[in-house]
């Protein structure tokens, strides 16, 4: 197993890792819409859901990955009514449509309103 790490994407807050590359497959953590470079959290779903799908884009690169061949992807919200708002982005960098899981949730970390993971080939 490889870990990855990339100062394009948040560094972790807790006992995780980005993620973790094995056996040809990529595994991110989840991504909550963090600047990297400021630290801070845009305002709304399309800006916080545009942050989350490049901080997964940023570690996906750094294991040699991509859009194009994640596989699966797990999404939580915050409030199931900005799901349609938030396929709409979510679809610009997804572009290969991968098999998804999304769930509204309680509560994220920070008081985000959207997290994303995903699992693609390396």
């Amino acid at each position: 197993m490889k870990v990855i790490e990339t100062n394009k994407a948040p560094g972790a807050i807790g006992p995780y890792s980005q993620g973790f590359i094995t056996n040809g497959f990529v595994f991110t953590s989840g991504q909550i819409p963090v600047n990297p470079e400021t630290g801070e959290i845009p305002e709304g779903i399309a800006a916080q859901a545009e942050q989350s799908c490049k901080n997964v884009g940023a570690i996906l690169e750094a294991a040699g990955s991509s859009f194009e061949k994640v596989v699966k992807t797990t999404c939580f919200l915050a409030d199931m009514g900005d799901f349609a708002a938030f396929n709409e982005v979510y679809a610009r960098f997804f572009t290969a449509k991968p098999a998804r899981s999304c769930v509204a949730v309680k509560d994220l970390p920070k008081g985000v309103l959207c997290e994303i993971e995903a699992i693609a080939e390396e």
